[in-house]
């Protein structure tokens, strides 16, 4: 919300307070309060016919500031309010001659004595930002609506990033970002998945706890401050610090949820029917069939919209004449080796024969009069299923359980950002505050289904719509973009993005969803696609198999799936690292090398987990532009070397593209590449890249459920490499671009010198 105008005035029919100055204070062991009268209080008449800030200052965890700020307390929340997960830590509070101090561990706050109000937030004793004076504020707009506002400091050279899956520049200074979900598809403001959280490259994280449209303004009311104000009279925010931001990540997730651990399955190809497509099993199975004619692994196969009949969405009941005998159709399917995914929604149409059920026992969303919430955007007559009545969720689940008994694996919960805001819901919740909430209970109702019915290292979701929390329930892919390059660029922006606002995975659909996808994009984003977290095939009124896209995609679409499949061992290794942590699989560059300045707006290219650098190609000439950080880089593909803290201008083929390995890396590959799920230590080829003499290298090898086998390092001292692998009996280790090999039994290969069937433990004489 803006409402400056200029540097000294407001918009007109505006009305804005600013605290004066901390007049007095009170504490508890828990909690700092400042009282903050709207004028300077020099004496106790000028306490008489004016307004107060009220902040009450917290740690709800390790290195988290809370900073609450009100001016009538008395209105009453009738929430939602984000689940977080608080771990309450008694706080050192203490004053000194020029102000009152608020310490949690390394962070603290300290708020000014005197004349003027400023709160400055100090990490180890570095100043990260602050709200001076006219920073904070209680406004008042011109429809009379109240809102608390604050402004935190900006630094010369600081950048700010986060706030959701946004498909706008990646470094967000410059612009206005309102929290509220939205389906705009990909080329605009608008966003599926707003998260009230950013996190700057001075390692600090700044979160709103409100699920009401939080307004963000990013250096563009106040160049050098980030603005950010809620709807009502009291406003929550955390100040979140870490020693880099990973740390901070991990802050963050610990207080708002840890993503769950995906089953590895769920890392092969998913191949969709498509949206508008015109298909039936017959189609379903030519598709399986001619992928595995083709020698390209398929993992699951998913029905979109249409497995239920048209204007019935949704209805949860196959549609007979083109499924006549789904159950044995989905049986066929599973004896192929496949999970089955289906498309769902939380919406219900006047046709389907849920309507009727919903209506007559109070399951929808309803209007103050009690009629049903009705409108005719995407299905005609449709209702929303009201998730705050038990009952209601009780219906919708064991209509979804029975779809999971004829065989489904797994729900594409798309949808739940139109959530409309002039209704009422079955617990009296904030219709304005659910806006952006309902995607939590509905992804959290499905996901909770799974994990009860099929186990829970055996869940995963394909989720569209996300808010804060929503991380929990993976995964989560970028919505409908078109087919383009442009596109095909937002939807990495808005990927970064979604990782630097605490969700672990996330994926897209490969080729784009909208029509019009040419061979080229097709086999530029199958590379993306498939060095993403997690991979699908999917559009609107185009099938994405392979062959449809000529014999070169077919080549494509079988290099890359394979590729992925038998880095299997490393991606669940990231994948154990990003389900503790809360660090996503898919890094920004900053987050990665936050020391290296050339990272910080970089946004063509990231990191697939600790190791590997990626850098899709955006352009029918297959050039590409890409910065390699400090050290020796190899291309996994090629072997090609690459000096770091350089750019590169290079051109590829459709085999190949920027896929390096950071020097001093161990990184483990398995001996499978037709399916995501089998043994990772037995028969794993242990590559080494550019260990420098003295260095030591290291990986894990976990089962598919994230359980540790071994733990295996490699390292180098006075010419000779020595590996370390406890608990592995049948591995190989291959050696790339690390002086010959001399001495010892060995067979040449063409990306280096692969030794085989070791000890666990061997050591390798250099030259």
């Amino acid at each position: 919300m803006k409402y400056s105008n200029g540097g000294w005035l407001f918009k007109d029919g505006y009305e804005v307070s600013f605290p004066a100055h901390v007049y007095t204070t009170r504490s508890t062991e828990e909690t700092l309060i400042l009282y903050a009268p709207f004028k300077y209080t020099s004496h106790k008449g000028m306490s008489l016919d004016g307004g107060m800030m009220t902040i009450e200052v917290t740690a709800p965890r390790p290195n988290i500031i809370g900073v609450k700020a009100y001016h009538h307390k008395g209105a009453i929340n009738h929430g939602p309010d984000f689940e977080l997960y608080k771990d309450l830590v008694e706080a050192e509070i203490s004053e000194t001659d020029e102000a009152y101090v608020f310490s949690n561990g390394d962070l603290s706050l300290e708020a000014s004595k005197g004349e003027g109000f400023n709160l400055k937030f100090l990490y180890k004793g570095k100043l990260l930002t602050e709200s001076k004076p006219r920073g904070q504020a209680y406004v008042i707009d011109d429809k009379q609506q109240a809102h608390i506002s604050d402004q935190l400091e900006i630094g010369v050279g600081e950048l700010i990033y986060g706030l959701g899956e946004r498909f706008s520049p990646f470094v967000k200074n410059g612009q206005t970002v309102d929290i509220w979900n939205e389906d705009g598809g990909t080329g605009t403001e608008q966003a599926y998945k707003n998260i009230p959280f950013y996190i700057s490259n001075r390692g600090y994280g700044v979160f709103v706890d409100s699920p009401d449209k939080v307004s963000f303004e990013v250096a563009s009311e106040k160049v050098s401050k980030v603005q950010f104000s809620v709807p009502g009279e009291t406003m929550q925010y955390y100040i979140i610090a870490g020693d880099d931001l990973k740390e901070v990540l991990q802050h963050y997730t610990s207080f708002t949820g840890k993503p769950a651990f995906p089953p590895a399955w769920s890392y092969g190809l998913w191949l969709s029917t498509s949206f508008l497509t015109d298909y039936d099993e017959e189609t379903v199975t030519q598709f399986v069939d001619g992928m595995s004619e083709r020698d390209i692994p398929l993992e699951v196969f998913h029905f979109d919209c249409l497995w239920m009949e048209e204007f019935e969405w949704s209805n949860f009941t196959w549609d007979e004449r083109t499924f006549p005998d789904p159950e044995k159709m989905l049986a066929r399917l599973k004896d192929k080796g496949l999970k089955i995914c289906v498309w769902i929604n939380p919406y219900v149409g006047q046709k389907s024969p849920m309507f009727e059920e919903g209506m007559e026992h109070g399951y929808f969303i309803k209007r103050a009069n009690g009629d049903v919430w009705q409108w005719d955007k995407w299905q005609a007559g449709l209702a929303v299923v009201d998730f705050t009545n038990p009952a209601a969720v009780k219906w919708y689940r064991d209509k979804l359980s029975a779809l999971i008994d004829m065989g489904v694996d797994s729900f594409k919960t798309d949808f739940g950002e139109r959530i409309p805001v002039d209704c009422v819901y079955h617990d009296g919740s904030d219709p304005h505050r659910m806006h952006n909430y309902y995607t939590q209970l509905y992804n959290q109702i499905v996901f909770d289904l799974l994990v009860e019915r099929r186990g829970e290292k055996e869940a995963v979701l394909f989720a569209r719509s996300a808010t804060v929390g929503g991380q929990k329930f993976p995964v989560h892919w970028g919505g409908d973009s078109t087919s383009d390059y442009p596109s095909m660029a937002e939807s990495l922006r808005a990927g970064l993005s979604f990782g630097m606002s605490g969700f672990g995975y996330w994926s897209h659909d490969i080729g784009g969803f909208e029509s019009g996808c040419t061979p080229d994009l097709y086999k530029r984003w199958t590379q993306f696609g498939l060095l993403s977290s997690h991979s699908r095939y999917h559009g609107s009124w185009d099938y994405k198999v392979p062959w449809l896209y000529g014999d070169e995609a077919v080549d494509v679409a079988r290099k890359f799936t394979k590729l992925k499949l038998s880095l299997m061992p490393y991606l669940i290794k990231e994948s154990t690292y990003t389900h503790e942590t809360g660090v996503p699989m898919m890094r920004s560059m900053v987050l990665e090398f936050p020391e290296d300045l050339a990272t910080h707006t970089l946004d063509r290219q990231y990191m697939l987990g600790e190791e590997l650098l990626v850098a899709p190609i955006f352009n029918e000439e297959g050039h590409v532009d890409f910065y390699v950080p400090e050290g020796k880089w190899t291309n996994y593909l090629t072997n090609e070397v690459y000096e770091g803290q350089r750019f590169y201008d290079q051109t590829y083929d459709y085999m190949t593209l920027p896929l390096l390995v950071k020097p001093n890396t161990l990184l483990a590959e398995g001996n499978v590449d037709n399916q995501a799920e089998y043994d990772y230590a037995d028969g794993v080829t242990l590559h080494v890249f550019e260990l420098a003499e003295g260095a030591q290298a290291q990986t894990a090898i976990y089962t598919k459920d994230g359980d540790l086998i071994s733990e295996v390092k490699a390292s180098r001292q006075d010419n000779t490499l020595t590996i370390d692998a406890p608990g592995l009996t049948n591995f190989n280790v291959l050696l790339r671009n690390i002086s010959d090999v001399s001495g010892v039994d060995a067979q040449a290969h063409d990306l280096g010198v692969l030794i085989s069937d070791l000890a666990t433990n061997v050591s390798i004489t250099l030259n």
